[in-house]
């Protein structure tokens, strides 16, 4: 007698996969339309530390458009001194002249508009600094709140990256120019390679973005598959993420049976694809939803907060109150165990002041300073600074030259070779600035860091090696794994 069940159906399949594929059609059907709703499934790898680990959690901000550096954490007094000259006017090298020019520049630009960051005119500083703190880092007068936890800061400010245009919010967070294969975001390593603290709640959470359907890199997984990306939450206790709430009508207990036939039908399908990371993902996607319902509108209700700490971080006014809303939300998700949490507390592009510099970083920087020094204030009240990392970055600094093109007059344009970023807390010096630029605020000198040294450290300070993160199949180059930036470690 044959045995029916190891035969093919209709030519293709056994038996046996073709009656569980028909027994998953509703279910598929359901979790197609979540999935493909909210673009991710949360997944649990289990990881552990591979040694004694500083940090917990990671709280990465990110502001997209690209901060000028010179106005705000690398101020340069050159640049008032010999405003209106040429470089070559000047006693410094002149660094379009530069080797690091070459090096570290990778343009995609036609080549009779490739002057992107080689405009020769100084442009003079838009604002005053001075020495801020113990440890008398220079600061621009647009940080006067942050100026108060420079102590609690570490500055990097010969930080350096290869694309000068805004597909470099992809490359900060993945290590890849856009003309190269994408990488799984920083993000989402962090998600591969450690386990939850939370069972209720995503490992890595997004408020705030991506931005743009474009910028969906910054916090996608490739190919380490749906369950490691980003999930993206919206500031709506009563609304947080697609398919978050029960149906009217309908009973958490009856939800519960609803969840429960689900995973009987998703476990059935699994003995017939034992080694299905999808389905793995699916399985798991729907138990982490059901507990999510409950888990991530609490964390979402800022009634619970104090009207000081809503106060602290600028909620009651409206200059920034969309930053501080969010960067409050990042602290109660690290604060309830979350990984990473990624932010985006500004709109897409706004930082991008190729003109009227001055009054765009005036107003933005104003509505940025309050709530991030009321974060930096919040985390280390509540000893929350003592395991989260903070990172305050952005995808490029701004040029020390005058932006010419359409006649522009008051603005700099985009700057990949040497700019600034930030970080704060768990197992990093404070009140220290490591790295510089040149006199012009031009080129990160000595090596600098690449962008992927920034993940190498994060990591690092999680207890994770970088460089264990393979997977079979997926050759990172030596680039994408970075150097942990040691210097700044405490």
């Amino acid at each position: 007698m044959s045995n029916h069940s190891d035969h093919t159906c209709c030519g293709h399949l056994p038996r046996r996969t073709f009656l569980a594929d028909i027994g998953m059609g509703f279910t598929g059907l359901a979790l197609g339309s979540m999935l493909q709703s909210d673009g991710i499934a949360a997944g649990n790898p289990s990881g552990r530390p591979q040694f004694a680990p500083r940090a917990k959690s990671v709280m990465w901000i990110f502001l997209s458009g690209g901060y000028s550096h010179l106005e705000t954490f690398d101020p340069k007094p050159a640049l008032n001194k010999y405003a209106g000259k040429t470089f070559d006017k000047t006693p410094f090298e002149n660094p379009i002249h530069s080797p690091l020019h070459a090096k570290r520049f990778r343009s995609v630009a036609a080549e009779e508009i490739n002057v992107r960051d080689v405009y020769p005119t100084i442009y003079p500083l838009q604002v005053g600094f001075k020495q801020v703190g113990e440890c008398g880092v220079e600061m621009t007068d647009w940080w006067p709140n942050l100026a108060e936890c420079a102590d609690d800061i570490c500055f990097i400010r010969n930080m350096w990256t290869t694309d000068n245009d805004h597909a470099a919010e992809n490359q900060i967070h993945t290590g890849r120019h856009r003309l190269d294969d994408p990488e799984p975001s920083i993000g989402a390593w962090v998600h591969y390679g450690l386990g939850t603290l939370n069972e209720n709640l995503p490992k890595f959470v997004v408020i705030g973005g991506p931005t743009r359907t474009d910028t969906r890199q910054s916090i996608d997984s490739k190919y380490l598959g749906p369950q490691h990306a980003g999930v993206p939450l919206a500031l709506d206790p009563n609304n947080p993420l697609p398919f978050g709430r029960r149906r009217e009508g309908q009973s958490e207990a009856a939800q519960r049976r609803e969840y429960e036939l689900i995973d009987n039908l998703n476990e059935l399908a699994a003995v017939e694809y034992p080694h299905d990371p999808e389905l793995r993902a699916r399985i798991h996607s729907y138990e982490l939803a059901f507990r999510m319902q409950r888990a991530v509108p609490e964390a979402l209700d800022f009634s619970t907060e104090t009207p000081a700490t809503q106060s602290l971080y600028g909620l009651d006014n409206d200059a920034t109150k969309q930053a501080g809303e969010r960067l409050l939300a990042a602290r109660r998700m690290v604060e309830r165990g979350v990984r990473f949490v990624q932010v985006f507390p500004s709109p897409y592009g706004v930082w991008d002041s190729h003109q009227k510099l001055k009054e765009n970083h005036t107003r933005l920087c104003a509505g940025m300073d309050l709530p991030v020094a009321g974060l930096m204030k919040d985390l280390k009240q509540r000893g929350l600074l003592e395991d989260t990392v903070v990172v305050f970055c952005t995808e490029f600094g701004r040029t020390p030259g005058l932006e010419q093109r359409a006649g522009g007059m008051d603005g700099r344009d985009h700057h990949p070779n040497g700019f600034t970023v930030w970080m704060a807390g768990a197992g990093l010096k404070r009140g220290y600035v490591h790295g510089e630029t040149d006199e012009l605020g031009y080129h990160a000198l000595g090596e600098g860091h690449y962008v992927t040294d920034l993940h190498a450290t994060v990591l690092h300070l999680l207890g994770v090696d970088g460089r264990t993160l393979e997977v079979p199949g997926r050759k990172r180059l030596d680039i994408d794994h970075g150097k942990v930036m040691t210097d700044i470690l405490a």
